[in-house]
């Protein structure tokens, strides 16, 4: 599946639950998917996540 069919059914389904559930909803949804991708990315080994931690404490890499 591309980057854009992937990117028009995450607007879809945040569309549709902002007009059938109202706005906290539509953000609650919005979250949920944002932590599921970002843990995702965590078992598929796309994000280290000492180096997330160092960029929030302000660290730069080497590279």
């Amino acid at each position: 599946m591309s980057h854009t069919v992937t990117g028009i059914a995450v607007g879809a389904v945040l569309a549709l639950s902002w007009i059938t559930l109202g706005f906290w909803a539509f953000l609650f949804v919005a979250v949920a998917m944002a932590l599921g991708a970002l843990v995702a990315r965590i078992i598929d080994g796309k994000l280290d996540l000492r180096t997330l931690a160092d960029a929030f404490r302000g660290k730069r890499s080497s590279s």
